[in-house]
């Protein structure tokens, strides 16, 4: 380890660790040694900020910034460090350990490229390192071309829609659209999924995409949105899903109008052969179009008094504005276990009382949704095993199977 001043250019420092005390970050340091020798150094939070306006920092091609629990009352800090680095066009892996999910998703939408817990996984920098050295994926027309090719599909729309904070929509949403791009090696279905919470939408890091500015381009001006535009604020993810990704900047909800959503989702609908929408928890004027349009609208609830209130007020909104309650499908997601009894006369209880079906009940995945979510992968490849992943895969057949059916007797 160097100082963070080099004075030979042929041994300039490629990397920088920044934290509030390296030594706390122990394995970051013998991975930094193992993938660059002699060529980093350390800086504190401070530092680094003023280490940026300096002409040495313009051999760094990466920084680690390690951050743990204690740091999380300087998150807008280290937003700044981030934010510093990218203007420099310097890469940011952000190490991390005990910090919340809300944390991490804040500094990820922040900039940085690459997120690696700790302590860290064996060769986990290395191969964040090579990831960030390679080029930034971009949408070519080679992927962009099956939308204007063959018939119109008429897609089926689905909808996920979380009824309070943590119940795990985007995880669903995310999953299910995986899950049925995987559904069925022969047919292969297309499957697009929108990311329509246009201020806190995260399947962007679900899936370790990034955020693009042809996505705000795209929906600030959807009347001049042809197959092209929107191909081109398009994703690939593994060549199996298609994924529109929340703006990468915060912007309000009322950006877009019910006239502008319904374009994209006819688009979208003309194109693939599901859907997946993956809607903010705050009903917007747009939010009857989705419904509207919706083939199967899933509400998704927790076994919890809030959830139950929360579904309470949407029935008696939509069923005061006439609008189809009936394509509603309760999800009670971290379901109580088969053989926890309580849990199961707690739940038919709740739907009595409160006059609704809970359609739908996913088992609690534990943290490897947790951790599959932080490292950008759908569950099937980070856990196949998991429970919450086995429901999910039984959903997408059964409608998948339906569908089918469907197409059949047409």
């Amino acid at each position: 380890m160097t100082s963070a001043s080099p004075q030979d250019d042929k041994n300039g420092i490629l990397a920088c660790t920044i934290s509030r005390d390296v030594q706390n970050f122990d394995l970051l340091i013998e991975d930094m040694e193992a993938a660059l020798g002699e060529r980093w150094g350390d800086l504190g939070f401070a530092e680094a900020l003023a280490f940026f306006s300096q002409p040495d920092a313009d051999s760094l091609e990466f920084v680690a910034l390690a951050i743990d629990g204690e740091d999380e009352d300087n998150l807008s800090l280290m937003g700044e460090i981030i934010t510093r680095a990218k203007e420099k066009k310097i890469k940011v892996v952000l190490i991390a350990e005990d910090v919340t999910p809300a944390s991490l998703h804040q500094l990820l939408r922040k900039g940085a490229d690459e997120f690696v817990p700790y302590p860290l996984p064996e060769g986990e920098l290395q191969e964040a390192i090579t990831r960030m050295n390679q080029p930034d994926p971009v949408v070519v027309h080679e992927t962009a071309s099956p939308l204007n090719q063959g018939e119109s599909k008429e897609g089926a729309l689905f909808v996920v829609h979380g009824l309070a904070g943590g119940v795990g929509s985007t995880t669903m949403a995310v999953n299910l659209a995986w899950e049925l791009a995987t559904v069925s090696d022969k047919e292969e279905p297309s499957v697009c999924l929108l990311d329509l919470d246009l201020q806190f939408g995260t399947v962007s890091t679900y899936l370790d995409l990034p955020r693009r500015e042809t996505v705000f381009e795209m929906l600030s001006d959807t009347d001049s949105m042809d197959e092209e535009v929107f191909a081109q604020a398009l994703q690939t993810y593994e060549e199996k899903l298609q994924v529109l990704t929340a703006p990468s900047d915060m912007v309000p909800l009322d950006l877009i109008t019910p006239e502008d959503i319904q374009r994209v989702i006819d688009t979208a609908r003309r194109h693939f052969d599901y859907v997946i929408v993956d809607m903010p928890s705050t009903l917007v004027h747009w939010s009857e179009t989705v419904l509207q349009a919706a083939h199967v609208y899933f509400a998704l609830i927790e076994l919890d008094m809030r959830s139950a209130q929360n579904a309470l007020r949407l029935k008696r909104a939509l069923q005061a504005e006439e609008l189809p309650f009936e394509k509603l499908r309760f999800a009670l997601n971290r379901a109580p276990k088969f053989t926890d009894l309580n849990g199961k006369s707690r739940v038919k209880r709740m739907g009595e009382s409160l006059g609704i079906s809970i359609d739908l009940q996913l088992p609690d995945g534990g943290k490897p949704v947790m951790q599959s979510g932080d490292h950008g992968q759908p569950l099937a490849n980070a856990a196949a095993k998991n429970p919450l992943r086995r429901e999910i895969a039984k959903l997408a057949k059964s409608l998948h199977s339906l569908g089918s059916n469907n197409a059949e007797a047409a």
